[in-house]
Parts: C-alpha cells; sequence; structure tokens
C-alpha cells in the first residue's frame, strides 16, 4: 500500500467517526495544555528570576575584598607558626590595576552613608547610595516618576517613594525642587616636617541636589546592599564627594596614613562568561574575590527540579487521554473488522495494518498537540492578565509569570504525538493479528 493511499484511507477512517475521534483529541489537547501551562509557568518564573538579576549586574560582577590571615589567632602547640605574610592594600593603586584587567566595565567603591539633607527648610536624617552607571536599566528605575541622572557627575538626586512622602504629602511636586546635602568632607593634611605620618581633617560641606525621580522599591545592585538607600545620586558624585567615612579612622590607628583604602571594590565585567577569567586574575593580584556563580548554578538546579516536577504533573492529563485513544482504536478495529479483511485478503502484511492504526492515532496526536499548545497559551495569557491585576491593585509593577518558549510548543506537540503513538501500538498489533477470514464472517 503506497503512503498516499494509506494516508488518504486513514483520513476516511477519522471522518467516519468524527465525533468519537474529535472527542478523544479534544482529551489530547487538554493534556497538552495543562503540560504547557505548566511548564510555561516554570519558564516565566526562572525568566523573570533570572532577569532580575541580570538587571542589577550581580551576575557579571565580583566582590573584591583584602586577604585576611587569621592564622594568629591558631594556637599551635608542637608546630612553629609562619610568620604572616603582608596583605596587599586595597587602596587607589589597586583599583587603577583592577581597571585594567581584559573586559572590565567598571570598578567602583560602594558609597552608602547616612547624613543629614535639609529640604524646605526642615532637616531629614537618610542614607544616601551612590548608583552605578549599571543600574540604569535597573528595573527599579524603569517605571519611576520623573527621570534618570541625565550625567555620571550630575548634582541630582532621585528618592524613595516613602522618603518623599516624608518629604511633602504631594511628592509629585518634589520633581524639579532643590535640597541640600550636609556631609563630613574627608580632606587629606600633609605630613609635618621630619615625619612621613599624614592625616586628614573633617570638614563639614553642604552640596545642592536637584530632584529629578522617585522610585518605588530598592534598586538592587552590587553586594553592598545592607544599608538600603532613600537618596540615590550618582556613584561618580558620591566618589567626588570625599565623604569621611569610619573606615577611614581605623586605617589611621592602624598606620595605613590619610590615603584612601577600601573595604571592598566592586568589579562589573562585560558579560558573565568573564567572570571566572577575572576572578583567577584577582586572586592573582593577592585580593579574595566573590561572586554570583557558584548561586546561579544552584539556581538553575532549583529549577530544573522545579520543571521537572511540573512536567510530571502535566503529563499525568495526557496519559488519561492515551487511554482514550486506546479506546477509540479498539472500538474502531470492532467496527472494521470486515474492512481489515479485506485488505488482507488483497495482500496487506500485518506491517501496514500497523502503520495504518498507527497513522490514525499520530493524526489525533499532532491535532491534540497542537490545540493543546494554543490552549495552553492562552491559559498563560489569562494567568499573566489576572497576576498584572493582582499587582496593580498593590501598586506594584506587572510582571509576565508564564510564558511559551518556542521550543515548549515544539516539545508539547511532539510529546502528544509520542504519547498517541504509544496508545496506539496495542490496538495496531490487535488489528494486524485479526484471522482474515474471521474477519471476513464477522458481521
Amino acid at each position: 500500500m503506497k503512503p498516499r493511499d494509506m494516508a488518504e484511507l486513514a483520513g476516511r477512517n477519522l471522518r467516519e467517526a468524527l465525533l468519537r475521534n474529535s472527542l478523544t483529541t479534544l482529551g489530547i489537547a487538554v493534556g497538552g495544555a495543562s503540560l504547557v501551562a505548566m511548564l510555561s509557568l516554570g519558564a516565566g518564573l526562572k525568566h523573570f528570576a533570572s532577569s532580575r538579576l541580570s538587571h542589577s549586574g550581580l551576575f557579571n560582577s565580583i566582590l573584591v575584598t583584602r586577604k585576611i590571615d587569621f592564622r594568629g589567632l591558631r594556637r599551635l602547640a608542637h608546630t612553629p607558626a609562619k610568620p604572616p605574610q603582608p596583605s596587599r592594600p586595597l587602596d587607589s593603586a589597586a583599583l587603577a590595576a583592577l581597571r585594567r584587567l581584559p573586559h572590565v566595565t567598571e570598578v567602583y567603591n560602594q558609597v552608602r552613608f547616612i547624613n543629614e539633607v535639609n529640604y524646605d527648610g526642615h532637616p531629614y536624617t537618610t542614607a544616601i547610595a551612590g548608583v552605578p552607571n549599571l543600574a540604569r536599566h535597573n528595573d527599579a528605575f524603569t517605571g519611576m516618576k520623573g527621570r534618570y541622572f541625565s550625567g555620571p557627575q550630575a548634582r541630582e538626586a532621585i528618592l524613595e517613594d516613602s522618603f518623599a512622602k516624608q518629604l511633602t504629602a504631594h511628592p509629585h511636586r518634589l520633581l524639579g525642587q532643590e535640597l541640600d546635602l550636609r556631609y563630613a568632607r574627608r580632606e587629606p593634611l600633609p605630613a609635618a616636617p621630619g615625619s612621613d605620618a599624614s592625616g586628614f581633617a573633617i570638614v563639614p560641606q553642604v552640596e545642592r541636589l536637584r530632584i529629578v525621580g522617585i522610585i518605588f522599591s530598592q534598586p538592587v545592585f552590587g553586594f553592598s546592599g545592607f544599608m538600603p538607600g532613600r537618596v540615590f545620586i550618582p556613584q561618580s558624585l558620591a566618589e567626588r564627594l570625599q565623604v569621611a567615612e569610619v573606615s577611614d579612622l581605623r586605617n589611621v590607628v592602624q598606620g595605613a596614613g590619610a590615603g584612601r583604602n577600601y573595604s571592598s571594590l566592586t568589579v562589573n565585567l562585560q558579560s558573565a562568561s568573564d567572570v571566572p577569567a577575572a576572578e583567577a586574575a584577582i586572586r592573582g593580584m593577592g585580593f579574595r574575590t566573590f561572586s554570583l556563580q557558584d548561586a546561579s548554578r544552584r539556581l538553575a538546579l532549583v529549577f530544573a527540579i522545579f520543571d521537572l516536577l511540573l512536567g510530571v504533573f502535566g503529563s499525568l492529563a495526557l496519559a488519561v487521554a492515551s487511554l482514550g485513544i486506546i479506546n477509540t482504536l479498539v472500538m474502531a478495529i470492532l467496527e472494521r473488522r470486515r474492512e481489515i479483511g479485506v485488505l488482507k485478503a488483497l495482500g496487506a502484511g500485518e506491517l501496514e495494518i500497523k502503520k495504518l492504526f498507527l497513522m490514525e492515532a499520530g493524526v489525533m496526536g499532532l491535532a491534540g498537540g497542537i490545540a493543546g499548545v494554543i490552549l495552553g497559551w492562552a491559559l498563560g495569557r489569562g494567568l499573566n492578565w489576572g497576576t498584572a491585576i493582582y499587582l496593580n491593585r498593590r501598586n506594584l509593577p506587572a510582571v509576565e509569570v508564564s510564558m511559551v518558549p518556542w521550543w515548549l510548543a515544539l516539545g508539547a506537540i511532539g510529546f502528544a504525538i509520542f504519547i498517541s503513538l504509544l496508545a496506539g501500538l496495542y490496538p495496531a498489533a490487535r488489528a494486524a493479528r485479526l484471522d482474515p477470514i474471521k474477519a471476513l464472517r464477522y458481521e
């Protein structure tokens, strides 16, 4: 039997029992829709988490700190202690060396300090944070009121929404207004004659800032996020202010002089694939490093297990639908015994009879798989729509929790066809084993 004739015969048989075959195909579509809807939820949540972390710049960032030798705290009775090796200071020279590394886009010291701002004649003590260039595309700044900083050293400020409401009952009126930042500036002093020691002076300063934006959530950038900011200024401006920090006094007590020493530096690279090589180079310079490479691998493992569980539960509906395929084809064998007998009498072999029934099962699986993908996509769109309404009512930005990538759509259709063919194996084998003489006598 030619493939064209077999396909025409299979199509005719499917049309003769249209209602029964349509209901079986609908069962496959419902099973495929549940599989697509569950896996699309996993894919959407994974994309949401990874995009948030990618926008924060944490995946392509390295936290650099000094090496600290703790061997002096150990008490070894019989092993003589080795003299500790001096650790390399994390100073301006180290910062310049880090900037010369390949694929480095930015190296900065995260500036976060608590000081006083003055607006409309009233003082407010709050936390000020410098914002690096990479945070421009952060989700917190995407849906804000106003605009982002006009330049890396612009005398501008972006306020956190709760702090803006503390300043006035109408936060939107703050845009374009000015406030004064009062801070303590660190001014180096020349060394005394005949002495190498140097120090610094604390000079009170005032910086006038123009309010250009208001954000509704805390931006995530860098690793030193232990103190949330409420007033944000450009990172370059924050560094130029030379704000006196607690670490400056500690460095003087430890004999480090008045030069700027950092507790940590953040190194941003062009992509996450550049992180391992950069970490090795920084360790070779005598510093300690930390990145989220290991954490990202663990996160991928968690989502893989989550997708597996969703796929297993979603496949149960397809497994139930496969019982409908078996029932439909077994009923078709009983109704078409004489037809099978005629085909065998005309020379059709067992393999051709099997192919005929498997083709019918495959067609139902293909139609059901396509319909399931469309239905699952519609369910995902409805879930995104409902989630957006729920979040908007709580003044939160809408997120896409469900998405159907192309590989999921093709995989769901292929899996539906595979389940259908698997379910058609028993009816096809049963039809191929029919005795043609008994089949022709069947009434």
